[in-house]
């Protein structure tokens, strides 16, 4: 009689033990797409970038804050709400032939997968130079595919940096 349930008791484990590996694993991937992600930008290197999305036309959205649009009303011109480049390769070819030095950084990274379909959900901030252009969160959807995984859509809030850019050295 109580071997039925030590047999369960067994078998949740080996089952549990088997599932953990492969989450594991996948947090693992994801944390590495995560910093190709921003080494692509840092080392204004496209090919690397575009591996990592599902297609060049996954969507890509940026929404300005209240406060942005707000300030650059101030300043005489108009931002839409939903805003950004509108998709990944306009978004990499600024960077690439931008001469600045670019970074974004990440904290806070949280990351959700079921081992199928992801969300890697961070707080951001966009460097040029020295000077922090904007900030906000960030989220991305990812699908597995036999290829591993791949960004499919990426949506960020911005908060531009009221301070403007400082000149450039002449």
């Amino acid at each position: 009689m109580l071997r039925l349930p030590s047999i369960l008791l067994i078998s949740l484990v080996i089952c549990t033990s088997v599932h953990a590996a492969p989450a594991d694993n996948d947090r693992q991937q994801l944390e590495k797409i995560v910093e190709t992600f921003r080494l692509s930008l840092i080392n204004k290197d496209k090919a690397s970038f575009m591996q990592l999305l599902y297609s060049a036309d996954i969507a890509w959205l940026g929404v300005a804050t209240d406060n942005t649009i707000a300030m650059v009303a101030g300043r005489g011109t108009t931002l839409p709400k939903v805003a950004g480049n509108g998709n990944a390769v306009k978004f990499i070819d600024s960077i690439v032939s931008n001469p600045a030095r670019i970074e974004e950084k990440f904290d806070n990274v949280r990351i959700d997968t079921d081992g199928d379909i992801a969300q890697v959900y961070f707080d951001y901030s966009f460097n040029q130079d020295d000077y922090r252009s904007n900030w906000g969160k960030e989220s991305w959807q990812l699908v597995r595919t036999g290829d591993g995984w791949k960004i499919n859509s990426v949506i960020w809030s911005m908060e531009f940096n009221p301070e403007k850019r400082p000149k450039q050295a002449e």
